[in-house]
């Protein structure tokens, strides 16, 4: 399942993409008169070359009962706002650059003969191009089928092998029968984006993120506060073995998930059970010290058998994500028949889908899953996996395709490589979420369970994405299909 970009190929169209213009004249011509004479027939006739400008003009003024000389007028005006788009033109650019000669870059444009002949006397970056197609050239016109094949022919383009972006959804159709990879352009950033990770390796990407950004990959909340905070860094490192990449509290025994003042809780905020268990079985602590934090830990369980999440019995909370990472804990160091009603209650959790909602602490179904995934993972014991693992396939199962962020299709795929569950569909989601820095879109892991603000982190989503894009690879070598899951270009665009 290899990711190394297989094209070789870009087609732009020019007006609306690689070129902006505005309809808006000084003449008595409205914006949508002018559009109706751009798609008019007499138009269409004169970009394939049929008649001359001045006959085309003489035509659509009777055709909609303007002067010619306005029309003309109006043109000059619509020629004379001609802007490029260097943004776009710049990135296409440095793709071209970085390929090291197996990119080759087209230009196909509907554009008669005297208005290409104004629009190369623009400032552009004309040598970018290895070629332009323009239909008075050619004699065809998109979204005409004859136009792209003689393109192709000219080019020896593969047409599996060639990303097509135009403004027009026609357009890009037609190049999608044909084989090509259609991007249509309504935003200049979000055609950017995918331009980056179809021609760009996911895995080497998203490393750039993580390393450029190293010990600044701190959490957010969904409005917009910066936290410090252990959690997600212990999750980075586990992820990466990296621990160049995070800042930690360093502790001896228990651990907080604040590293500083507490924000938008108590100011004196518990050490809780959960980051401590992450903490204990991701640093790798002395033997003799894990066993006695999970003494501790034994005192704060309920009358019901299940252990809490805070080491302050002024704050009776249970939450399954918080009891599963006790379980690993305990269960680490082969101490978690001590913890069995706990594990029973999780399985009942896990029997009737309660996590569906997420947890008091977690925002996503995919937490409570990953996390028992990694309680099986990390244990490798008998009992659980006879107990756990074949209900845990069956519902991670049910979870494939379903809506997610970029963190849950992490976790999801993370899930699927460890219990052999092959998973293309999330794969082509969670590709596209890539943004142009190399990361990925924030995700949203747990939450404050009074307010129910969220919190994520970028470089957690990141490094997660990144290992589970390689888990899947080693796990399923075969590539998945091209297709994607959802427009490339319809993605929202969010950054912490």
């Amino acid at each position: 399942m290899s990711f190394a970009s297989s094209y070789t190929t870009l087609i732009f169209d020019i007006g609306d993409v690689l070129f902006s213009w505005s309809p808006q004249t000084k003449t008595s011509i409205s914006q949508n008169v002018l559009r109706k004479i751009l798609s008019s027939p007499t138009w269409n006739d004169y970009e394939r070359g049929r008649m001359s400008q001045a006959e085309c003009y003489a035509r659509v003024g009777g055709e909609f009962s303007v002067d010619p000389t306005e029309v003309a007028r109006a043109f000059q005006d619509a020629r004379d706002s001609l802007q490029s788009n260097e943004e776009l033109i710049s990135v296409i650019r440095h793709l071209k650059a970085r390929s090291d000669g197996t990119l080759h870059v087209f230009a196909m444009s509907n554009i008669s003969a005297p208005d290409y002949e104004v629009l190369r006397t623009k400032p552009a970056d004309w040598s970018l191009f290895d070629g332009i197609f323009t239909s008075a050239d050619v004699g065809e016109r998109k979204p005409n089928l004859g136009f792209y094949k003689a393109v192709i022919s000219s080019t020896g383009a593969d047409p599996s092998r060639t990303i097509f972006v135009d403004d027009k959804m026609e357009n890009v159709l037609s190049a999608r029968s044909l084989g090509m990879r259609g991007i249509i352009f309504d935003n200049t950033r979000k055609v950017v984006r995918a331009l980056y990770n179809l021609l760009g390796d996911p895995v080497e990407r998203g490393r750039q993120y993580l390393t450029m950004n190293a010990k600044k990959l701190l959490s957010v909340t969904d409005n917009g506060i910066l936290l410090r905070e252990n959690f997600a860094q212990l999750l980075i490192l586990e992820a990466t073995d990296n621990r160049n990449l995070v800042n930690l509290t360093d502790t001896h025994r228990t651990w907080n998930f604040f590293q500083e003042k507490p924000l938008l809780t108590t100011e004196e905020f518990p050490f809780d059970l959960d980051t401590t268990s992450l903490g204990l079985t991701v640093t790798n602590s002395p033997e003799d010290v894990a066993h006695s934090v999970m003494d501790d830990m034994l005192d704060y369980i309920d009358d019901d058998g299940i252990i809490q999440t805070y080491f302050d019995h002024r704050r009776p909370r249970v939450d399954p994500v918080v009891c599963v990472n006790a379980l690993t804990l305990f269960y680490s160091y082969r101490r978690g028949h001590q913890l069995d009603r706990t594990l029973h209650w999780i399985r009942e959790v896990l029997l009737h889908r309660a996590y569906l909602d997420g947890t008091r602490y977690y925002a996503t179904p995919e937490c409570f899953l990953y996390f028992l995934g990694r309680l099986l993972e990390i244990s490798s014991d008998v009992y659980l996996a006879v107990y756990i693992k074949p209900l845990l396939i069956e519902r991670v199962r049910e979870r494939i395709g379903a809506d997610g962020d970029a963190l849950a299709l992490s976790m999801r795929l993370r899930l699927c490589a460890y219990l052999g569950l092959r998973n293309d569909v999330d794969l082509r989601t969670l590709l596209p979420l890539q943004c142009e820095d190399g990361g990925w879109e924030i995700g949203w892991i747990y939450k404050y369970g009074s307010s129910g603000v969220k919190i994520g982190n970028r470089g957690l989503t990141t490094s997660l994405a990144v290992k589970a894009i390689i888990e899947m690879q080693q796990r399923f070598p075969s590539p998945p299909s091209t297709v994607p899951a959802i427009p490339l270009v319809k993605q929202a665009y969010t950054t912490a």
